[in-house]
């Protein structure tokens, strides 16, 4: 018979379970964090465990808040468990589980409650995981996109917010007119820059809401830039029952994971920070080549291999680089094309960066799932292949593998794979997407002209006349041939 989690259950669960080893009453929360799935769970709240375990920096535990309808489902799973997550390792050599007791509060789901909750001078740093496609980037400009719905209803309703950067300058306000010492902002999702993109969203909609507001903001507030990185596989019933199953506990929301874990920040905490170099964390003066390199070579090889799994049939990661034509795919498009790309980084040597990137990706324990690496293309894309596809193009340098990666994407946007089985719809521009991928069968530049995803890319004559050439290939000698070729041209 399974436990159900909760803090009185924690001394019965099986001798198999680490639990929190600090009495998590005499925690206190310094760190506010907005969007608490999977991947923060198993990141920064892990590093947090681990820190308190030492029986250091017990005033930094987390408050959890949300902006989302989904996120109120999720505090109602957490709080029945008090605030606990069991998080399973899924090491081939051997499954591991932890109980995770480093967050002790969830703010309600309520724009008010959350606005309150970062306005308390306790929390010291608001951090972020709200997905690469949640900070108003303007694809066009790569700049802060003013004129989004949302970002138009927060300029003019600066006191009722709707998304998270309203109610972050909501509180900034408040802290600013009690006295308070303003929070460091820390994002922990997969973009480039990530530290100063949210600064650019931020402070371009304080500006829209009050010009002195904005140059408070950039005067007061840090936004560190960090690198983040553990393969997190969505929870289904699956991981509930693996918990369930084989390590007795009825947990609503487990997390499990692949035995990895990096986190490289920028040291730039005015108000302080944990010290979370005692248990693994990186600080550094520049966070940029580290996460270059994680953005291009490991975020750009899941999109490497997405599509193309997913056109021949893949359901599971694994299964895919266990193809033998995937991964030589794989491998090709990254030692030819993006690894160029990347400016040396003293200690670190890419060729073993990529090799670990495969043997992480061959895991079959995480059951990680092609349809999770295709999800959200219109949001990914522009983060993950664009920025080195623009970076090729600038010196001249050969981008057929880039382009290849492209027209896979149109390919698996028509909705259906080689086979003929249909692909369900698994991003917000599903609809639009496939009209252009439809309409690229007769003109390829059709699919590049989405200016929202696209931006200046829609032009250069090299890059559709290799997406043209890469089209024309799938059609006419299928997935696997086309990738085949590519990996045999030396």
């Amino acid at each position: 018979m399974a436990t159900q989690l909760t803090q009185s259950a924690l001394a019965g669960l099986p001798d198999t379970v680490a639990r929190p080893a600090y009495d998590r009453s005499a925690l206190t929360a310094g760190i506010l964090h907005v969007g608490v799935g999977n991947f923060h769970r198993a990141h920064m709240a892990w590093y947090l465990d681990r820190l308190f375990a030492e029986g250091r920096d017990h005033s930094w535990a987390l408050r959890g808040a949300g902006v989302r309808p989904g996120d109120a489902a999720m505090r109602d799973r957490l709080a029945a468990q008090d605030w606990l997550t069991t998080l399973v390792e899924l090491d081939p050599a051997g499954l591991s589980a932890q109980v995770l007791g480093s967050m002790v509060d969830f703010v309600a789901v309520d724009p008010r409650a959350t606005i309150a909750a970062m306005a308390d001078p306790a929390i010291r740093i608001v951090s972020l995981t709200i997905t690469e496609g949640g900070y108003y980037v303007d694809a066009k400009t790569d700049g802060f996109d003013a004129g989004h719905p949302d970002m138009v209803h927060d300029a003019g309703a600066p006191d009722a917010p709707l998304t998270v950067f309203g109610m972050i300058l909501a509180a900034l306000r408040a802290r600013r007119d009690a006295g308070h010492a303003p929070f460091t902002v820390l994002s922990c999702d997969n973009l480039p820059e990530n530290g100063h993109v949210c600064a650019r969203t931020l402070t371009g909609l304080a500006r829209a809401q009050d010009p002195a507001m904005a140059d408070w903001v950039q005067a007061n507030v840090a936004f560190p830039n960090s690198m983040v990185d553990c393969i997190t596989p969505a929870t289904s019933d699956r991981e509930r029952a693996l918990v369930r199953d084989r390590f007795g506990i009825e947990d609503a929301a487990p997390v499990v994971c692949e035995p990895f874990r990096q986190w490289v920040l920028e040291d730039n905490f005015p108000q302080g920070r944990p010290a979370l170099e005692a248990v693994g964390a990186e600080f550094v003066a520049d966070v940029s080549r580290h996460e270059l390199m994680k953005l291009r070579i490991l975020n750009g090889g899941h999109a490497a291999i997405a599509y193309a799994s997913a056109l021949l049939g893949h359901h599971f990661v694994h299964d895919a680089m266990a193809d033998g034509d995937i991964a030589a795919w794989l491998r090709a498009l990254e030692t030819r094309e993006i690894v160029p790309t990347l400016q040396p980084i003293a200690g670190v040597s890419y060729d073993d960066y990529l090799t670990l990137i495969v043997s992480r990706f061959s895991n079959p324990q995480i059951g990680d799932t092609i349809p999770r690496l295709c999800l959200d293309g219109s949001n990914r894309q522009p983060k993950f292949i664009l920025p080195t596809l623009r970076d090729r193009l600038a010196v001249g340098a050969p981008i057929d593998g880039l382009a290849l990666e492209l027209a896979l994407w149109c390919r698996y946007c028509e909705g259906t794979t080689e086979a003929g089985a249909p692909i369900a719809a698994n991003d917000d521009a599903h609809a639009t997407l496939r009209q252009h991928a439809l309409a690229a069968r007769d003109d390829p530049r059709a699919f590049l002209s989405q200016h929202a995803i696209f931006g200046d890319l829609a032009g250069p004559a090299p890059l559709i006349a290799a997406f043209s050439d890469a089209l024309s290939a799938l059609r006419r000698d299928g997935v696997r041939a086309t990738l085949v070729a590519y990996a045999a041209d030396r």
